[in-house]
């Protein structure tokens, strides 16, 4: 069984969804959920399904040597880090220590609309303004450089040019819900090439 840390900043949707994806089941639990924001929403979400979640500050989360973070990351065994929906930029040490560990989701199809700034309703913006016709989901490992980890999965939706932003939004996040603890647990399983 293998040890989950979701990274989170926000809402919480993914994360809720997947604790409960691996809840119960012998592949992965999610052991922790690590968040910068004291009045995130994720934060609810994790305490109501019984997960532990510590709130940390910027300066915590990207020191060049996050020791704090390391040791809360040891200390709960963690395997894995996941992020979802998670807003600074992981320092090098973490990707170091944690090479082929770190998953994240981004909300387009990269090597498109990705890169620093390029998160949530940002990116839909960006997806619309260029008349896009598909957006869609990236699942990637990350490394020390913003969505340019290898790509494991990738998912798309048709996109219709009377789509705002915000139906972007929401045919991206569909995907997001669909796919994302699935593809987390076929690369945990070493059915998703490395």
């Amino acid at each position: 069984m293998k040890n989950i840390a979701i990274f989170a900043s926000g809402n919480g949707s993914n994360t809720q969804n997947i604790i409960t994806y691996f809840n119960g089941g012998n592949i992965a639990s999610v052991k922790l959920v690590i968040c910068n924001n004291p009045n995130a929403y994720v934060l609810q979400r994790a305490s109501a399904l019984g997960v532990p979640a510590a709130v940390m500050d910027k300066t915590a989360l990207t020191a060049d040597n996050p020791s704090e973070l390391l040791s809360l990351l040891h200390t709960n065994a963690i395997d894995y880090i996941v992020l979802a929906g998670y807003l600074q930029k992981i320092p090098a040490a973490l990707t170091t220590a944690f090479a082929g560990r770190i998953i994240n989701i981004h909300p387009a199809l990269l090597p498109k609309f990705g890169g620093k700034g390029m998160y949530g309703i940002h990116v839909h913006r960006a997806v619309v303004a260029a008349g896009e016709k598909l957006s869609g989901i990236t699942i990637h490992l990350v490394d020390a450089v913003y969505d340019n980890g290898k790509i494991l999965f990738q998912a798309q939706c048709p996109l219709s040019p009377q789509d705002t932003p915000e139906d972007v939004a929401a045919k991206v996040q569909a995907l997001e819900q669909q796919h994302y603890p699935a593809v987390i647990e076929q690369y945990i399983e070493g059915n998703v090439s490395r």
